[in-house]
């Protein structure tokens, strides 16, 4: 890891930080992290019914708008994960740095940086997937009405990028300094109101339209905003430990670059993770609209895992952090195997549940049986390996933490070459069909969390690089 302004002054007495800082900093590992877990936890909750729910309510209009949100599911997937967890992870990590380094007055700046790039990124978004998506999804498998539906999903979805992307940002701020409670509350409520007017635009109950699969998109995007504005406004009343301010310095390029350097390489990890899913996707769209739909019901409980991890993640990120801004990598690596032995663990149990009783993960869809079959297929195979991935994904956090990426990217980039070209072998080569890139796909879960785990244990941490 390069030099930086926390590495390059001596460490404040502890007695000059916060209550909440000296807690990360001296509170017991496991249950300070639990503690720190417990609202994110509840978070996951939530988006596991919303995202359950979400799919029960589009599949009242069809299997064909089921197949579309599912080609769009791993893009949106990428925004939120990107948005929450990359760049998300490179602002709480700046945030959690400069206070456990003393730097009160960078934390406050580091704040007003980090609205600069959400919307920056959200213009991104909103160009490449609002207006780019109908080719993608086309070459991704989806014709005809099936490719209607993603492109309706789509447009309304990204041209809204700039709320998932604020509150998630502005989410990451606050829990940088610790508080989960306030961020967790409002993914909470949000969630509760997207779920209330889904249904509703969808079928258009009482006075309004019916919007169909727009009307989702809808639902979402505004519940996204209204919980952003919630944040903001958090973070301007003086009850925050840090505000959007720039104490007259203007903008530096030094705390973009603090955000960035952990950020940037966090972004491209959630991109090589759900340029995962897609080239996977691609390999199953040949199969059929079926196969499509089943594969996409049983993938959404690998997603899943994502924000259960989240949960332990961010106070990964917050603990590990703040004890690096202090210069105690020690206790940092000792949150790192406490997050990682709670993560792979729940994640585990989740993927072997899952295999054991494959149909009950994707019975609540209303699918034909091919649709079903391909989901439980799917579980059987790849749900095992979960505990790997849950365990590589709490190390990547941690490492995002202490701002070093380098080998949670090439882990990244493993994982991406196992499944994409073991699942092509497999398909074109092997002729074993859908079983052959499951088999794949669990692989490359495997490796990726034996990758992470191999780094940290010998020396990452302690090199140069970051």
């Amino acid at each position: 890891m390069g030099t930086t302004a926390a590495a390059s002054v001596a460490a404040p007495a502890r007695t000059t930080l916060s209550p909440r800082t000296r807690l990360l900093l001296e509170g017991p590992v496991a249950r300070t992290l639990l503690v720190l877990a417990a609202p994110n936890l509840l978070v996951m909750v939530v988006q596991a019914a919303v995202s359950t729910l979400d799919a029960v309510f589009v599949g009242w209009l069809g299997s064909d708008a089921l197949a579309g949100v599912s080609l769009v599911f791993p893009l949106v997937m990428l925004m939120q994960t990107m948005s929450a967890g990359g760049m998300g992870g490179g602002v709480a990590s700046a945030v959690a740095r400069a206070l456990g380094g003393g730097r009160r007055a960078d934390a406050d700046a580091l704040v007003t940086h980090a609205i600069v790039i959400a919307v920056i990124m959200a213009a991104g978004f909103t160009a490449l997937f609002g207006l780019g998506g109908p080719a993608l999804y086309r070459a991704m498998g989806g014709h005809d009405a099936v490719l209607d539906s993603a492109v309706a999903f789509s447009r309304v979805l990204f041209g809204g990028a700039i709320a998932y992307w604020l509150v998630d940002t502005l989410g990451s701020v606050i829990r940088g300094t610790g508080n989960m409670t306030l961020p967790a509350s409002v993914m909470v409520a949000s969630g509760g109101l997207y779920l209330a007017l889904s249904p509703v635009l969808i079928l258009g109950w009482g006075p309004l339209p019916r919007l169909g699969i727009a009307g989702a998109a809808t639902a979402s995007v505004v519940s996204f905003a209204l919980g952003s504005l919630a944040l903001l406004a958090f973070l301007c009343s003086g009850r925050s430990l840090v505000r959007p301010t720039l104490h007259g310095g203007g903008f530096r390029a030094s705390l973009f670059a603090e955000i960035l350097r952990v950020g940037a390489p966090g972004s491209l990890n959630t991109i090589l993770t759900n340029l995962t899913v897609v080239l996977l996707t691609s390999l199953v769209g040949p199969f059929g609209g079926a196969a499509l739909a089943g594969y996409g019901m049983g993938a959404r409980l690998e997603y899943l895992q994502i924000p259960i991890v989240f949960g332990l993640g961010a106070g990964l990120v917050t603990m590990v952090g703040t004890s690096m801004g202090a210069g105690d990598r020690e206790r940092a690596l000792r949150v790192a195997w406490v997050g990682a032995a709670m993560a792979g663990g729940v994640t585990g149990s989740n993927g072997n549940a899952a295999a054991r009783a494959p149909r009950a993960g994707v019975h609540l869809f209303p699918a034909d049986p091919e649709v079903l079959a391909t989901g439980a297929h799917y579980l059987r195979v790849v749900g095992p390996c979960y505990g790997f991935f849950g365990a590589g994904l709490a190390l990547y956090f941690a490492s995002q933490g202490a701002g070093r990426l380098v080998w949670p990217l090439l882990a990244g980039v493993t994982r991406l070459a196992v499944a994409a070209a073991g699942g092509w072998l497999a398909i074109a080569w092997l002729g074993t069909g859908l079983s052959g890139l499951f088999v794949a796909m669990a692989s490359a879960l495997v490796v990726f969390g034996a990758i992470n785990v191999a780094a940290v244990r010998f020396g990452a941490w302690r090199s140069g690089t970051s």
